[in-house]
């Protein structure tokens, strides 16, 4: 059995027109991982993210999936693979919430096969996973951000592909719901064999659930491995912070804790 990733990005640079982000970046997704991109603003984390999705065709470089340059296969073939849940995304007027979380099921969609049974069940199952099926009539231009944000994660869900990205999926979350996401994104990844990446802000966060880091800055990956790879001079590296680190209390994980700079 071959050890190849499904989803690996082969020294790609990844560039804006001529504002070039990232040169000769290689990264691999570990197979049912729940793999976190960390790093300060502007370090390149969704622009990889992107790229890995197919919406940034990268200058040079390959970004492969199930062995073939992405880019090479049909849109509907990657759809049915790989997810991108952007950082903000904007719902028809008047939308519910049942019909928005039913547009994950599209790429199933043919011709010959229409809406089923199995469709309506995915529909569900996703919707009772992100704690929205209460909502499920409600128009979702009437929700609140964080209700909006999992509405649009049971999309994502909905259309049970085996590789979900997430954009700084806790945006508008209270901190209970980032959590339960959180919980979501682990259960996933350990007991339903998804590959999930996802990009965040919260260190403590990415130590505590993800099974695979990568932190990057200036558009290079500065180290990447287990949550153990986050020490104290790495978190000074790349996020400026000083800190020492302790063991969390309940996971075990790394635990950052912040020093205060002293001022005057």
């Amino acid at each position: 059995m071959s050890n190849t990733p499904r989803l690996y990005a082969k020294a790609v640079t990844l560039a804006y027109e001529r504002r070039v982000i990232s040169e000769k970046l290689s990264v691999a997704i570990p197979d049912g991982s729940f793999t976190v991109i960390v790093g300060p603003n502007a370090s390149g984390k969704s622009t990889l993210l992107r790229a890995l999705a197919r919406l940034l065709p990268p200058s040079s470089g390959q970004i492969v999936l199930d062995g073939k340059e992405i880019g090479k296969h049909a849109a509907k073939a990657v759809a049915s693979r790989i997810r991108l849940l952007p950082q903000s995304s904007i719902a028809p007027e008047g939308i519910s919430v049942f019909d928005l979380v039913s547009r994950g099921r599209y790429p199933h969609q043919s011709f010959q096969r229409q809406w089923s049974k199995a469709d309506e069940a995915a529909v569900w199952q996703a919707m009772e996973l992100t704690g929205i099926a209460d909502l499920a009539a409600r128009p979702v231009d009437e929700l609140s951000g964080g209700q909006r944000q999992r509405v649009w994660i049971g999309m994502v869900l909905a259309q049970e592909t085996p590789i979900l990205l997430l954009d700084e999926p806790t945006t508008f979350l209270d901190i209970a719901h980032q959590i339960e996401l959180l919980d979501l994104c682990q259960y996933l990844s350990r007991h339903c064999g998804r590959t999930l990446v996802a990009v965040l802000h919260d260190l403590n966060h990415a130590c505590r659930y993800a099974t695979h880091i990568i932190a990057m800055r200036d558009g290079t990956i500065v180290a990447e491995g287990e949550p153990a790879t986050i020490t104290s001079p790495l978190v000074e590296d790349v996020f400026g912070l000083s800190c020492m680190i302790i063991d969390d209390p309940i996971s075990a994980t790394p635990l950052i804790v912040p020093r205060s700079k002293p001022r005057g």
